[in-house]
C-alpha cells in the first residue's frame, strides 16, 4: 500500500495491497477466452457517484436493534433473519431450519443471504428495510441468478474436459500425473472434487459451483509447462477474477463441519483432503487476498487452519488473513523443509496429520518471548530474498540500494516542484502493480482521468493518441491490474501539525496491516544550487523519522547525458544500504526506467576544491565530496578515476 502525501498542499494516495501471473495461452482456438494477457484478481468495486460513508459494527447492532431484527453475533459477521428467503427455503437438507441465514459483514456492512444467495451493500440492505426506492429487492436478489457474462464458455469448456481416468490413452494419463504431481492422488479424490482434464490445452479443470453443488458457475484453469528441468504452471479464472469469487471444494462441506483447512492452490485441498480426511477449501487468489464476500462461508468453523504454502509470504498472507477471520479461532502452519505444502509433503511420504497438529495459534498476547519469535527469526535468516521483498523489474539500480519492496514499510518521497515526482512514482507503482501488488491511489493535485492516461501511457510504453486503434487493448490489460483510484482530488490543503498527525496515523495504519505506504511530501524552498537533503522535506521532522525509507528525486547535480535527474536513497532502515542512480526521462513513453543499451556514463560535479566540472554553472557550487561517497563509497581524487561500481 502506498500514500503520497504534499506536505503544505493537498495529499495523494497511493497504496499497493499482490496476485501472480494468469495467461490464456494453450487453450485451443474455439476455446479460447481471449488474447493472452496478464491476469490479476481484484474485488468488484463499483464506481460511485458519491462517497460512502463507512460503517462500523456497533452502528450495524444499533441498527437492528432500532428496527427490531434479532442477530447473532459471530467471529467476523453478524447473524439475522433472512428477508429474501421464502419460508420453504428456510430448512436444510437435513430438516433443521435455518432461519439466521443472513451474514452481515462486521467490517464493511456488506450482506449475503446463504439461501436466496442475494447480496449487496449496507445500504441496499438499509433501503430495503425501509422500504425505500422501486424494485430494490428484486435488484438485489440479481445476485442469484445462474446465469452471468461468460456462463456459455465456461459450460463449453466444462463438457469438453474429461476425468482423467477416463482418457483412452494410458501414457497420456501418467504424463499428466507426473506434470502436476498427482502421482498419489487417488481417483476417487479427483472423482470427489469432480476435477476434469482438457486434453488440447493440457491443463487440469476445478469447477467452483455454487453454495450446495445446485449450478456451475466458474473454472480455474491450471496449465503445466515443461521449462528446462523443471514444470512451470498458468493459471486462468473464468469468469475473469474481477467478476466472481469461490472456494473450491465448497459443495462437499456440510453444516456439521466445525473444523476447516484453507489452502492456496487446488493441489493441496486435493492431497489433503485424502490424508487426512478433513474439509478443505481453496482460496481463489491463493495468497493474494482473501476477499470480503467469501467471509460468510467460514462463519461455521470454530477452528481455521491456513497451509497456504511453502515461502515466507504465505506465511505473512496467513497471519493476516487469520485476522479476517478471528485470530482466536486460526491456526497456521509454519512452512519449513519438513513441512511443504500438502502437495509436496504427500508425495514425500509425510504424515499430513502429524504436520496439521503443530499448526500454532494465530493469536497470542501483546508481549512475547524469543522462544516464540526464534523460528521467524530463522525463516528471515533462511529466506534472506523474500525478506528483502518483491523486486522492481523496470528499476534494477532501485534493487541495488533498497532491495525490495517489502510490507509493513513507510516510505517517504520528495523532489523540486516540477522535478517529475508524479511521472516518476506513477512509473515506480506500476511497476510494482504489473506484478500483482493491489495498489490505491490518492491524489490531491492530479485528476483521476490524469493519472490513469499517464500511467497507461507508461504501461503500453508508447502515445496512445497516435494509436487509437489499440487503445482497447492496452486498456484491457490495464483494466486487469490491481488498481484503484480515491476520489481526493480537489480538496483542502493541511497543515504542518495535521501532516504530523496523518504521518503518523499512515506509520502505524502500514504496520498494523502489513502493507507499504508511500507519502510524496513536497520539499521546503531551498536554494537553487543545493541539492535537497532528508532535512528538506516540507513540515517537522517526524516524516523522516517514522519513515522506513527517504527517496529524493535531485535534479541538476548529475550530468547524466540529456537528463540532469537522479534519484537518491537516504534513508535505508532494512540494510543501511544509501545511494544515488542516474534517470533518463523518455517523453514519448513518460517513464524514467533506464534503457539497457544506453545507460549514460555518471559524472559528478566538484566542489571547489576538485576539477571543474564539464559547463559549470558560473558563481555557483557543485556537490559536495559528502555526496559524492553515497554513491562509490569514496571520493575520487583529482588524479584518480571514478571505479565505483556504478560508473564501470
Amino acid at each position: 500500500m502506498w500514500v503520497l502525501l504534499r506536505g503544505g498542499h493537498p495529499l495523494r494516495i497511493l497504496l499497493p495491497l499482490r496476485g501472480e501471473w494468469m495467461g490464456r495461452r494453450g487453450l485451443p482456438r474455439n476455446l479460447a477466452p481471449g488474447p493472452p494477457r496478464r491476469r490479476y484478481g481484484k474485488e468488484t468495486l463499483q464506481a460511485l457517484e458519491m462517497p460512502v460513508l463507512p460503517v462500523t459494527a456497533t452502528e450495524i447492532r444499533q441498527y437492528l436493534r432500532g428496527h427490531g431484527i434479532p442477530f447473532q453475533d459471530g467471529h467476523s459477521c453478524l447473524r439475522a433473519p433472512s428477508p429474501f428467503a421464502e419460508s420453504s427455503q428456510l430448512k436444510d437438507q437435513t430438516g433443521v431450519t435455518t432461519s439466521f441465514s443472513l451474514f452481515i459483514d462486521k467490517t464493511t456492512g456488506r450482506f449475503l443471504c446463504m439461501t436466496s444467495l442475494a447480496e449487496g451493500s449496507w445500504e441496499d440492505f438499509q433501503a430495503s428495510v425501509e422500504g425505500r426506492g422501486d424494485g430494490a429487492e428484486e435488484g438485489l436478489l440479481l445476485s442469484k441468478a445462474p446465469e452471468f457474462e461468460d456462463s456459455e464458455e465456461v459450460r463449453r469448456i466444462w463438457n469438453r474436459a474429461v476425468p482423467l481416468w477416463e482418457l483412452p490413452d494410458q501414457k497420456e494419463v501418467q504424463l499428466a500425473d507426473t506434470m502436476f504431481g498427482l502421482t498419489k492422488v487417488t481417483d476417487d479424490t479427483l472423482k470427489r472434487f469432480s476435477v476434469r482434464y482438457l486434453r488440447p490445452a493440457r491443463s487440469l479443470v476445478f469447477p467452483w459451483f455454487s453454495p450446495g453443488g445446485s449450478g456451475l458457475r466458474g473454472l480455474k484453469l491450471l496449465e503445466a509447462k515443461c521449462q528446462g528441468d523443471g514444470v512451470s504452471y498458468e493459471e486462468t479464472t473464468i469468469p475473469r477474477p474481477s467478476a466472481y469469487h469461490n472456494l473450491f471444494g465448497l459443495p462437499l462441506i456440510s453444516r456439521r463441519d466445525a473444523e476447516v483447512v484453507l489452502t492456496s492452490r487446488e493441489l493441496d485441498s486435493l492431497a489433503l483432503n485424502q490424508s487426512t480426511g478433513l474439509p478443505t477449501l481453496t482460496l481463489p487468489r491463493g495468497t493474494t487476498c482473501l476477499p470480503p464476500s467469501l467471509l460468510p462461508y467460514l462463519e461455521q468453523f470454530r477452528r481455521i487452519v491456513f497451509w497456504l504454502g511453502d515461502d515466507l509470504r504465505s506465511w505473512e498472507a496467513a497471519k493476516l488473513f487469520a485476522r479476517k477471520l478471528n485470530p482466536k479461532r486460526c491456526f497456521l502452519v509454519r512452512p519449513g523443509d519438513q513441512q511443504p505444502r500438502p502437495l509436496e509433503a504427500l508425495n514425500r511420504g509425510f504424515n499430513l496429520s502429524r504436520i496439521l497438529r503443530t499448526a500454532l495459534p494465530a493469536w497470542h498476547k501483546s508481549i512475547v518471548s524469543f522462544r516464540q519469535l526464534r523460528e521467524e527469526v530463522l525463516g528471515e535468516l533462511s529466506n534472506v530474498e523474500q525478506t528483502a521483498g518483491l523486486r522492481w523489474s523496470r528499476f534494477p539500480d532501485l534493487n541495488r540500494i533498497l532491495k525490495g519492496h517489502r510490507k509493513g514499510e513507510l516510505t517517504v518521497f520528495t523532489g523540486p516542484t516540477g522535478s517529475g515526482k508524479t511521472t516518476f512514482i506513477s512509473e515506480y507503482a506500476l511497476d510494482l502493480c504489473s506484478q500483482g501488488v493491489n495498489t490505491l491511489w490518492g491524489s490531491f493535485e492530479i485528476s483521476n482521468v490524469r493519472l490513469a492516461r499517464v500511467m497507461l501511457t507508461q504501461f503500453a510504453e508508447g502515445r496512445l493518441e497516435d494509436q487509437l486503434d489499440k487503445y482497447d487493448h492496452w486498456a484491457d490489460r490495464f483494466e486487469d491490474l490491481p488498481l484503484y483510484f480515491m476520489t481526493f482530488h480537489g480538496q483542502q490543503s493541511i497543515r504542518i501539525a495535521a501532516q504530523d498527525y496523518i504521518v503518523g496515523v499512515f506509520r502505524k495504519f502500514a504496520t498494523d496491516n502489513n502493507c507499504h505506504v508511500t507519502l510524496v511530501i513536497h520539499p521546503r524552498k531551498e536554494d537553487d544550487d543545493k541539492e535537497l537533503q532528508t532535512a528538506s522535506i516540507f513540515g517537522s521532522a517526524k516524516a523522516s523519522q517514522e519513515a522506513d525509507n527517504v527517496l529524493i528525486l535531485q535534479d541538476k547535480k548529475l550530468v547524466t547525458g540529456p537528463g540532469k535527474r537522479y534519484l537518491q536513497v537516504s534513508k535505508n532502515r532494512f540494510d543501511g544500504d544509501v545511494g544515488v542512480f542516474p534517470l533518463e526521462f523518455n517523453k514519448n513513453s513518460l517513464t524514467f526506467s533506464i534503457p539497457p543499451k544506453n545507460k549514460a556514463r555518471l559524472k559528478k560535479i566538484k566542489d571547489d576544491t576538485g576539477p571543474v566540472a564539464k559547463k559549470p554553472s558560473s558563481g555557483k557550487k557543485g556537490a559536495t565530496p559528502q555526496k559524492s561517497e553515497i554513491c562509490s563509497g569514496q571520493a575520487p581524487t583529482a588524479n584518480q578515476p571514478n571505479t565505483s561500481k556504478r560508473s564501470k
